[in-house]
């Protein structure tokens, strides 16, 4: 059978000539068979999206914590809407769609419960740091299918590690899903303000309106058309200046006014003091971790680090019943 052989044919065929191509991929960690069907990226796509980590981001918090409606995004949302973003781009780029997807469904499957508030709080307590791009490498490398990893390409491993701000992933795919990560969460975290009544549309100052739209539909029409236009026929993902100042002084908005906004994150102290907690609880009970975790101890990883990988993993509602568990009086507990 010759159908990954034809798909390889296809995008050497199709391809913008800054694409990463399948079969010039640099491999995998552990050496394994093709599939017969499916090209490498498109493999690592579908690994993602079958793997437990993907499936939990759907009750893992976004921005806000607990909120009271079905319509706030969830990091799974979040994810689903950068990869939306960076298909567009990539399809019209004529670049490789494949990888983009397996990047933008793996970038954020390291994040903590309570979101943000959850990677500040390990990042405080365990040694060496958190940082949730080298959580969501860790995963796809270590710790799902129970300790085998999922045995991504080095192409997708790169993205997802390098999908933030201060760092720079090695291909154009990877530069694609950077900057869609930032598009989705800003026009998104937007929508989800003014729907809880933390801003409005008018109070994004006129000068960032005036370029950018005053709608998230606007805006995203207008931050994904100009990265299409400036990046054409370049081997580099890049925004007019105009356009990239604009976007960068949306956010500093954002950072100011939601992110930092005490009804948006008003639960965060609660949230890092129930992470805390836990953490100290399973130090002093290393005993009680699942046999994942136990046979990681046996193999010679710090007990710390296993630690944070347990609670990293956990959803925001799995945190609060184990909390519950641990320290309230059974009287007292819900249900």
């Amino acid at each position: 059978m010759l159908i990954r052989e034809n798909m390889e044919l296809l995008e050497r065929t199709y391809l913008s000539p800054f694409a990463t191509l399948s079969e010039n991929s640099k491999g995998r960690a552990k050496e394994e068979p093709q599939c017969d069907i499916r090209p490498v990226f498109q493999r690592d796509r579908d690994r993602i999206l079958h793997c437990k980590a993907f499936r939990r981001m759907k009750h893992k918090t976004q921005v806000f914590l607990a909120p009271r409606g079905d319509h706030y995004r969830t990091r799974l949302t979040h994810t689903l809407e950068v990869s939306q973003n960076a298909r567009t781009i990539a399809k019209a780029l004529r670049l490789n769609e494949d990888l983009v997807e397996a990047i933008a469904l793996g970038h954020d499957l390291g994040h903590t419960p309570f979101g943000h508030a959850g990677e500040r709080m390990l990042n405080e307590i365990c040694k060496g740091g958190f940082c949730h791009n080298e959580q969501s490498v860790r995963i796809v490398e270590r710790l799902e299918k129970d300790g085998r990893g999922l045995n991504l390409t080095w192409e997708v491993r790169n993205g997802i590690m390098n999908h933030q701000t201060h760092l720079m992933p090695a291909t154009m795919e990877g530069k694609i899903v950077r900057l869609s990560d930032k598009i989705a969460y800003i026009n998104h975290d937007i929508d989800d303000a003014i729907r809880a009544r933390v801003l409005s549309e008018t109070d994004i100052p006129i000068r960032y309106r005036e370029i950018l739209g005053n709608t998230t539909k606007e805006r995203l029409d207008t931050l994904i058309h100009n990265i299409i236009t400036n990046s054409l026929g370049k081997n580099d993902i890049c925004m007019s200046e105009e356009v990239a100042e604009a976007m960068k002084g949306l956010r500093s908005f954002m950072f100011r006014n939601v992110y930092m906004d005490g009804v948006a994150k008003g639960e965060e102290e609660r949230a890092e003091d129930l992470l805390s907690r836990l953490f100290t609880y399973y130090r002093k009970h290393m005993e009680i971790l699942p046999s994942l975790y136990q046979h990681m101890i046996e193999q010679g990883e710090e007990e710390e680090r296993v630690v944070c990988d347990y609670i990293a993993g956990m959803t925001d509602r799995y945190a609060i019943a184990k909390f519950e568990e641990y320290f309230m009086p059974k009287a007292w507990q819900v249900g």
